[in-house]
């Protein structure tokens, strides 16, 4: 818990600069770790690894954040916090009220995280998680959970015509998954909520297209006991991506090194890389007097077959970074440069690691352990989403919390064969 918070209770405090801050268990250690949400008036945080439904939440406008601060917390954080805005308070520690809108705002942090996060992995054995699926499920929470949202532009996680827009096209598969679904199953009942939720989302939007009167008539008519589809008819790869399918860059010269790189996921956008931490590897050779470094990154199966400047930053022996290009070769990211090493070096000692320009923050504190334990908690829920893919009828229909698996983690844990 934070300091000073017990059991069901938060700590609300004022900073020097304004801002309100309202606390209710540890937080994140890394960016890789934290699910976030822009909402009216603030930012929310939830620890991924952590499980904790009550949100961190920095409030930069109080008065804004009040449309939503009860119904997250309770009434009681919502008067502390602006008691706090006005001076009258500097910390407190206040019972909280969890809610079901809380619920659904952890649920809405975590499925953003995840459409960054996920560690989809060949190496691994992780499977990617579908983006339309997720997109529309996404679409759905945010139409929720509008009472986190105002006018203003600053939300970019108010996005829902967007993310309808963006991944409509896969609201027919999602109606064949949902008609072939025995009706009371907890799959069913997810399946009927989201396309009903997206329904009224892009109603409200004003939105419109074949996909969607589609989805309208799908929705008005009675739920056909039609033949049953499994999700891998639907949602299986259609790709030519094989393993470790490329030719070696070059042959002959004399190995001097070779070694494994840092996969640091902040460092480019997810889809591009492998997440495995042996996705990255380098070979360094002596051809003559030259000495050359050899990278090789395996892609990720949606990664970009246009051109696009990935990068490895290579280190030799503590001294300037520099850059080797990579393009893509059917599976794998690749490239070469002439190494800067010492006359009679034998063993340099040498970093890599692998980045997009424009997009990398900068190298930071490595974080294996933390990639580690997300690949247990993805391992975790895939396991979990295949339990719910069975046909077993539930007693009731699945809770918002981050712990029921979304329709995205289902398919996944049910159609990727080649994981």
């Amino acid at each position: 818990m934070a300091p000073g918070a017990g059991e069901g209770e938060v700590v609300v405090s004022c900073g020097e600069d304004g801002t309100v801050r309202v606390v209710g268990g540890p937080a994140a250690a890394s960016d890789v770790t934290r699910a976030v949400l822009d909402v009216a008036g603030a930012v929310l945080a939830w620890p991924v690894l952590g499980g904790a439904e009550l949100p961190t939440a920095e409030i930069h406008d109080a008065a804004r954040a009040q449309q939503w601060l009860w119904a997250v917390y309770g009434e009681q954080v919502a008067a502390a916090v602006h008691a706090c805005a006005v001076g009258e308070l500097a910390h407190v520690r206040v019972p909280a009220e969890p809610t079901p809108l809380a619920g659904s705002a952890a649920r809405l942090g975590f499925g953003h995280w995840s459409a960054r996060w996920w560690p989809a992995s060949q190496l691994d054995g992780i499977p990617a998680l579908q983006p339309d699926v997720l997109g529309l499920e996404l679409a759905a929470l945010t139409h929720t959970c509008q009472q986190l949202f105002d006018t203003d532009d600053d939300q970019p996680d108010d996005c829902v015509a967007e993310l309808v827009g963006d991944h409509e096209a896969a609201l027919d598969a999602l109606i064949q998954w949902w008609h072939s679904t025995p009706p009371s199953s907890g799959t069913a009942l997810r399946l009927e909520s989201v396309l009903r939720t997206v329904d009224d989302a892009a109603d409200g939007a004003g939105l419109d297209g074949e996909a969607l009167r589609h989805l309208r008539a799908a929705l008005d008519r009675p739920r056909p006991d039609g033949t049953r589809v499994e999700a891998i008819a639907l949602f299986a790869r259609h790709d030519d991506y094989a393993l470790a399918a490329g030719e070696p860059l070059v042959t002959g010269g004399r190995v001097i090194a070779r070694g494994v790189g840092i996969n640091d996921w902040r460092r480019y956008p997810p889809g591009f890389v492998d997440a495995s931490e042996a996705a990255v590897s380098w070979t360094a050779r002596a051809l003559g007097a030259r000495r050359q470094i050899e990278v090789e990154v395996v892609a990720h199966i949606a990664a970009p077959v246009a051109e696009v400047p990935l990068a490895a930053e290579v280190r030799v022996n503590d001294g300037p970074r520099s850059r080797v290009p990579l393009s893509r070769r059917v599976d794998v990211w690749s490239g070469r440069a002439d190494l800067d090493v010492p006359a009679g070096e034998t063993e340099p000692r040498i970093e890599l690691g692998v980045l997009l320009p424009g997009f990398d923050p900068g190298p930071g504190p490595e974080g294996g352990a933390d990639r580690e334990a997300i690949r247990t908690l993805a391992r975790r829920r895939l396991a979990t989403a295949a339990a719910a893919a069975q046909p077993e009828p539930l007693d009731s229909p699945p809770h918002n919390g981050t712990s029921a698996p979304f329709l995205a983690e289902i398919a996944a844990a049910t159609t990727d064969e080649d994981y």
